[in-house]
């Protein structure tokens, strides 16, 4: 069989993480049994909760060109961002942060009205708690 027949099958989500390889597994994990999806595209910058909320984006661009290719070639209907604590590349306490991750999913979420964002927090034991807006 080949890919093209394969992928066609599978069902995806996206998750704007950051980079930190500690989160990843938990995150796609928690992807997937929650939106019930076999994959899990990760687009993947250092800080990625505190880009994405910050007054200006500076990938904006970049990102949305990323959250196409997920959303028009593998069909995802769930974008997930998150955020965790001790962020190497975003190095704020953690309310800071869980704030940030509400603002970014406000932002994408205008950026991609047709699709559910949800926000995540990865906690310092690397559990992954899903963020209702205030």
């Amino acid at each position: 069989m080949g890919d093209s027949g394969e992928k066609s099958r599978k069902s995806f989500a996206t998750c704007m993480s950051c980079m930190d390889g500690r989160v990843i597994v938990p995150l796609i994990e928690w992807i997937r049994k929650n939106f019930g999806v076999d994959c899990v595209d990760m687009i993947t910058e250092a800080g990625m909760d505190g880009i994405l909320s910050g007054e200006v984006c500076p990938c904006k661009e970049s990102l949305i060109e990323k959250l196409d290719i997920s959303l028009e070639k593998h069909g995802s209907r769930v974008i997930c961002i998150s955020g965790h604590s001790d962020c190497g590349g975003n190095p704020v306490d953690d309310e800071t942060h869980r704030d940030q991750i509400l603002k970014a999913v406000e932002r994408v979420s205008k950026w991609k009205p047709e699709v559910t964002v949800a926000g995540l927090w990865v906690s310092p034991d690397w559990k992954v708690i899903r963020l209702l807006p205030k």
